[in-house]
């Protein structure tokens, strides 16, 4: 082990976790969303996406106490990665705290919405003001949607947690 890898064990531990964050973005990026489900084929649209998917993920980790960890990391290379998205768009080093500081307070308000959603049993509220910003193409757009991230809920519940940092969503 390295000098840098004892002082900084914590880099491991959230790579550890890469392939699970890989698992959300790639989900993310699922032609379904963007065809069937009509969301915005834009850099704000792909970032709902992943967002919401980020939010189902983390919601599931903090259910059990060995999950609590790994969504911290996994909150951790969000932020990682959203920083370099940013930072690769052009945005400027002065701004991009501000902004990754409101793409945080959007996480926070996704996992706050889906828990509710989760509670109350219907996707479709959460979906139409955190995907689709209550300006969805149709309903229909919004019960796709909502289905399939109803099922993918489904699906992380029943999964094994080591399962699931493994990268396997479902």
């Amino acid at each position: 082990m390295s000098l840098l890898q004892r002082l900084f064990p914590h880099a491991r531990q959230r790579a550890a976790l890469a392939p699970l964050y890989a698992a959300i973005v790639a989900e993310g990026r699922d032609p379904f969303w963007y065809r069937e489900g009509q969301v915005p084929d834009t850099i704000d649209g792909r970032f709902d996406m992943v967002a919401a998917l980020t939010a189902l993920v983390l919601i599931r980790l903090d259910a059990e106490e060995a999950g609590r960890g790994p969504s911290v990391l996994l909150t951790e290379l969000f932020i990682d990665d959203m920083d370099a998205t940013l930072r690769q768009i052009g945005i400027g080093d002065h701004v991009v705290g501000k902004h990754v500081g409101r793409m945080m307070a959007a996480l926070g308000g996704r996992i706050a919405a889906f828990r509710e959603a989760r509670d109350t049993g219907s996707f479709a509220a959460a979906v139409r003001r955190n995907i689709f910003h209550d300006s969805p193409p149709c309903d229909a757009a919004v019960d796709l949607a909502a289905g399939r991230l109803e099922r993918l809920a489904a699906c992380l519940d029943a999964a094994m947690l080591e399962t699931l940092l493994e990268g396997r969503l479902s």
